[in-house]
């Protein structure tokens, strides 16, 4: 049984973490199968059999096949958390009050500055050519269907990465450092299918998933991670044009990225294989700790 069980005759957080991950995946796979059925009948139906048609061309059905495993995932998640952990949803801290969209807001402020400065950096050392102007933004049906989008993958993927993860550890006596680590190794495992994927790419989602572990411990609330996870996803992908974890953008603005310069572009995986967004991020735990010491002033 003490395989199984640890010291206070609590089911070992591995175990659960193991079935957690393998119910989520399930999940996500099930609920995106109606948004693939319906793209495949979209298919027969227009194009001959040899075309090979980009799901991308259709951004609804595509986010009624992403949105909707996404959705599926955090349904899994909740599913477990309910009826195995037998918790509440409340120790997620995601509750509504003034100090708790104050983190929110902060959250969602430091991920799209964030990405705003690699873009910036990346635009006057000359790693990315502008093909469009700034002042005439190309806003379009994908704006909306990815901001809906990543709106899902912010609270789905901080619900279970860091709500779920960290709290069924901490809640058989894990120590801290073992929680971040785990939170944010599985975090990065997760993203290793991801087309483009780089080993930096890996290390920095690690990272920004340690990142992510800190806000979340410092506010005991996910409202923080929320907000970057949204708009470090949304703007580097639908606002400045962005390959988004190896997915391809519909930004606001078209670029072209240099060749043979990956280290600092990311190259297909996007501003997350590169070593811009290590500094960035930890230039994020900074500014996340001084936000915290002054949070209840």
């Amino acid at each position: 049984m003490f395989l199984f069980k640890n010291n206070i005759g609590m089911v070992r957080s591995g175990w659960l973490i193991v079935l957690a991950c393998i119910i989520y995946t399930i999940a996500q796979l099930v609920f995106s199968l109606p948004g693939y059925y319906f793209f495949r009948k979209l298919v027969k139906g227009t194009l001959d059999q040899d075309y090979l048609m980009d799901i991308g061309d259709y951004p609804w059905i595509e986010l009624s096949m992403n949105g909707g495993g996404v959705a599926g995932a955090l349904i899994g998640c909740l599913l477990v958390w309910k009826l195995i952990n037998k918790r509440d949803v409340g120790a997620f801290g995601l509750q509504i009050n003034r100090l708790h969209m104050k983190d929110f807001g902060f959250g969602l402020l430091l991920g799209g500055a964030s990405m705003t400065v690699i873009f910036i950096v990346l635009a006057l050392t000359g790693y990315v050519q502008m093909n469009s102007s700034l002042t005439a933004p190309d806003f379009s049906v994908y704006s909306l269907t990815f901001l809906i989008l990543f709106l899902l993958v912010g609270f789905s993927e901080e619900i279970f990465f860091r709500g779920y993860l960290m709290v069924t550890m901490k809640d058989r006596h894990n120590p801290k450092w073992l929680i971040y680590i785990i939170s944010a190794l599985i975090f990065s495992l997760f993203h290793g299918m991801n087309p483009n994927v780089s080993i930096l790419g890996m290390l920095n989602i690690a990272i920004v998933g340690l990142l992510f572990s800190f806000m979340y411990d410092a506010t005991k609330s996910l409202w923080m991670p929320v907000g970057y996870h949204i708009t470090w996803n949304y703007f580097q992908g639908n606002v400045f044009g962005f390959p988004v974890s190896g997915t391809n953008p519909h930004g606001l603005y078209q670029i072209t990225l240099e060749n043979g310069y990956a280290v600092f572009t990311g190259g297909g995986f996007g501003p997350e294989g590169g070593l811009l967004a290590t500094v960035m991020v930890i230039i994020g735990v900074f500014i996340t700790k001084l936000y915290c010491s002054r949070r209840f002033s």
